[in-house]
């Protein structure tokens, strides 16, 4: 077999192993059995939320196992078939079974790292905020570079994104700005996301100098229909005002705007692009979200120290560098993932980043501390 293929065959056999493991692979007939037991109780849908639930859980669970076995067949098939062209020297069927084992390559480290999206909220939808900090309007400019990153991510991956609200900045670019993104494991993927970012770059306002900025992305998930969040309305106050823009025929001329204030947390929530009632539903579904982000956190130590000591978006608490000058690289300070490939990122070429981190929160190491045990 050639150097190639025989990579790309420990490259399969080791993503499936961490998807094994991962997957608990011994449990599972058991843990399938039991929710065929639990699915042939005739009481079952006397609950019918409850039942929807079990049977979603069983189901991916089944497709879970089921993909795996597939790969595992598909990965001894191909390399029998490698084995069995050289043999008989059939160039065409060895190539073949290596294109074979490109795509099964790409599909297994998706399922690796889909197999870590098993969090009680991963699967939701989210919100992202996004706040320009220190550096004026030069964070600024920053802040919308940072939105346009994450939209064409969003888009790339097929997802819906709704702006919820936008305050335009003095001179250029936002001061912040909230999406609502859907689609499959929204929130898992952009969880990794928050934390402030940091540019370094020449400035593109005649100064000439080089300017370093900071923004601050925040992710918090769309609470569903199946979680409960009580919010007392003595604790809240909302306000209508009229939300700023660029002009023309889309500015407001009514106090359309809402803005909810959460007295116990001194959570503030906004919403400005819809009707007074539709930003009120929509600053409430935020505030319950950033309410069951704050419950997320506490369950976990390391995440809920992450969040309470974030203070301002400036030095010392940024997650992610982007460096234009005078060198190109992004680095991942969490991780120690760089590239080169700024504009890539910039693009939103995001995902080998939120790989890493989702593989850190996992392992608790780094990919550098991982690669030293090896």
């Amino acid at each position: 077999m050639r150097a190639e293929a025989q990579n790309r065959v420990e490259a399969i056999e080791k993503s499936l192993a961490l998807l094994r493991q991962r997957m608990d692979w011994e449990t599972v007939p058991h843990r399938i059995e039991e929710f065929n037991a639990m699915a042939e109780d005739p009481d079952l849908w006397n609950d019918p939320d409850r039942a929807q639930k079990l049977m979603r859980e069983r189901q991916a669970l089944v497709d879970a196992a089921d993909r795996y076995k597939g790969m595992e067949q598909e990965l001894s098939d191909n390399v029998e078939l490698i084995e069995m062209g050289e043999l008989e020297d059939d160039q065409e069927v060895v190539a073949e079974a290596e294109g074979a084992l490109k795509s099964l390559e790409q599909r297994a480290a998706a399922a690796e790292l889909e197999a870590l999206l098993n969090g009680e909220a991963d699967g939701n939808d989210t919100f992202l905020e996004i706040n320009a900090g220190a550096g004026g309007t030069e964070a600024c400019d920053w802040a919308q570079m940072l939105q346009r990153m994450y939209v064409r991510w969003a888009e790339k991956r097929g997802y819906t994104v709704e702006l919820q609200s936008e305050e335009p900045g003095a001179e250029a670019g936002i001061k912040s700005v909230s999406y609502k993104i859907s689609g499959p494991n929204a929130y898992g993927w952009l969880k990794t996301e928050s934390g402030v970012h940091r540019l370094v770059r020449i400035s593109p306002f005649g100064k000439g100098t080089r300017e370093t900025s900071f923004a601050s992305v925040w992710v918090y998930p769309v609470v569903d229909d199946n979680i409960e969040i009580e919010v007392n309305p003595a604790d809240i106050r909302v306000d209508t005002y009229r939300s700023s823009g660029a002009g023309g025929q889309h500015v407001n001329t009514t106090d359309s705007a809402v803005r909810i204030t959460h007295a116990p947390t001194g959570i503030v929530v906004t919403s400005s692009e819809k009707s007074q009632h539709q930003n009120r539903d929509i600053a409430m579904k935020a505030l319950k979200s950033r309410l069951y982000q704050m419950e997320l956190d506490r369950r976990n130590a390391a995440i809920n120290e992450a969040h309470e000591n974030k203070g301002s978006a400036g030095w010392g608490n940024q997650i992610r560098s982007y460096v234009l000058q005078p060198y190109q690289m992004v680095k991942d300070l969490r991780t120690g993932v760089e590239t080169s490939d700024t504009q890539g990122v910039l693009d939103g070429a995001l995902d080998q980043f939120m790989a890493a981190t989702l593989a850190l929160d996992v392992s608790g190491k780094s990919r550098a501390e991982a690669a030293a045990e090896e």
